[in-house]
């Protein structure tokens, strides 16, 4: 059977977070997930792209301030939504950085890709567990990619200071992702906690993120993100492994999905496997500790 967009089931009376709602992956999952019937809350940076955003996606939605790559806006954003909603039935860890040009770092002096990709998303995950094991049966939904199976990380430089490049940095922040997808899961698991996690990746998906990628290198960055973009799978395609992630009645924690084609580029959902490196679970247990030492938010 073809998993689509048709087989997610009723979502009324769940409430569901998405970061980066605003745009690309994350608005196709809030809008599926508001015409199947959630209370959808829209983390974004942008408000007023935000506000545009719901306007057009009926249901019950409303937009929040959320920048990941500050950790004093994860504490703001989390406490607010903690009192105003005390029970959280889906967490979709969607918002994401990829930013090829000179290193550059977050309001809190992280390096930007794991800032956005990893910190904030920990922290933001850590401060709403409370209000998640309060549902029944709640969801934690990790993004990844594809770049994550060809990374590796260097714990004694993850802010990538030395020889960086952005490309690397990207990929390395994707692949701590998936760690901490993975070893979330194991944590909720030991603990007998209601809440699941589950990991996906959209393959190689058309987003906006791809020409922001390449803004750094003016015209000619426009035509490289052109024809880039040439290669990709439409983004309502690309947003089916996480919706699947985030409704399929049949899923269970640890469980990961992306695409079944060419190399996990494109095509129909499949359930996939994370790289050695980032199912290590010795690697979970250290990169668990820096999240937390970094960020200050325990996290189970």
């Amino acid at each position: 059977m073809t998993w689509t967009a048709d087989h997610i089931p009723d979502q009324h009376g769940r409430t569901a977070v998405v970061t980066g709602a605003n745009s690309g992956l994350g608005l196709v999952t809030a809008t599926a997930l508001a015409r199947r019937g959630a209370r959808v809350v829209l983390a974004v940076r942008d408000t007023a792209a935000g506000r545009r955003a719901a306007h057009g996606m009926g249901g019950d939605v409303e937009v929040r301030e959320l920048d990941l790559a500050s950790l004093a806006s994860v504490r703001e954003f989390a406490a607010a939504l903690a009192a105003d909603r005390p029970v959280l039935d889906l967490l979709v860890n969607n918002a994401g950085a990829v930013l090829l040009g000179p290193r550059r770092t977050s309001v809190d002096g992280h390096e930007l890709h794991l800032a956005t990709n990893l910190l904030g998303h920990f922290a933001l995950t850590g401060l709403l567990l409370g209000n998640l094991a309060a549902a029944r049966a709640a969801r934690v939904v990790s993004l990844s990619s594809i770049t994550h199976r060809n990374a590796h990380l260097d714990f004694t430089d993850l802010m990538g200071e030395r020889g960086y490049r952005g490309s690397t940095a990207y990929g390395r922040s994707k692949l701590a992702t998936t760690v901490f997808g993975i070893e979330l899961d194991r944590r909720l698991r030991a603990t007998g906690s209601p809440v699941i996690s589950v990991l996906a990746h959209p393959g190689v998906t058309r987003t906006n993120l791809t020409p922001r990628a390449w803004s750094h290198q003016g015209r000619r960055g426009r035509v490289i993100a052109r024809l880039g973009l040439l290669a990709t799978q439409p983004v309502e395609q690309g947003a089916l492994p996480q919706l699947r992630a985030a409704t399929d009645p049949g899923v269970h924690g640890g469980q990961f999905f992306g695409p079944a084609r060419f190399f996990q580029t494109w095509g129909p959902v499949t359930e996939v496997r994370a790289s050695r490196e980032a199912a290590d679970p010795a690697v979970g247990r250290r990169l668990w500790t820096a999240a937390e030492e970094l960020t200050g938010v325990r996290c189970l």
